[in-house]
């Protein structure tokens, strides 16, 4: 063999190897991956179908059912601390909150993957009075088919999803005209 054909050959033994080591890291990185979008952009709950029923955590750990809260109008909102969009939204639910909590009127805040101490935080920063809720594992916002944040849910007293709101542009005046609708509808 030839000085060229052996520097020939090894070449093309490097270019091999590399080839199979860029298709190992890439199914390393695709399995390493895979899991923390699995569920996530689930197919979600339908306007006019029935709200997916859970029961998560509050800030101090008491267990809130949505089936609790059956006969009022809910605002299911998911958020997470570090959404702009979220920041600028929870005030107009907070204002909502505060003129219509004794009208049959409930928000349900559940907070997007984080520990409760961070939730806590800014819960206390944003002065918010609404209940929190915590989805840990994102399970219920999978089954809600949650990808991106914010998104709000309003369901009826029947337990039926009446709109859903993407992108932060919630204010306190729009919650009040879908809270008002809604109310008219199941009188």
């Amino acid at each position: 063999m030839t000085q060229g054909h052996y520097w020939f050959s090894r070449l093309k033994e490097g270019i091999a190897i590399r080839k199979k080591i860029q298709q190992i890291i890439w199914i390393i990185c695709v399995c390493l991956c895979l899991p923390l979008f699995w569920g996530m952009g689930a197919k979600p709950p339908l306007v006019g179908g029935p709200a997916p029923a859970f029961t998560l955590n509050d800030l101090e750990g008491h267990p809130v059912s949505l089936v609790d809260y059956q006969g009022k109008v809910v605002l299911l909102t998911f958020w997470a601390t570090w959404c702009e969009p979220c920041k600028k939204e929870m005030p107009e639910i907070q204002k909502a909150h505060e003129q219509h909590k004794d009208h049959g009127f409930v928000v349900l805040a559940v907070n997007f993957g984080e520990k409760p101490e961070k939730a806590k935080e800014f819960v206390n920063q944003m002065a918010l009075t609404f209940p929190i809720i915590l989805d840990r594992k994102v399970e219920v916002a999978s089954r809600y088919g949650v990808v991106s944040l914010p998104v709000s849910f309003f369901i009826d007293p029947n337990g039926l999803i009446r709109e859903r709101v993407f992108g932060g542009t919630l204010t306190a005046i729009g919650i009040s005209e879908v809270l008002l609708g809604l109310q008219e509808k199941t009188r």
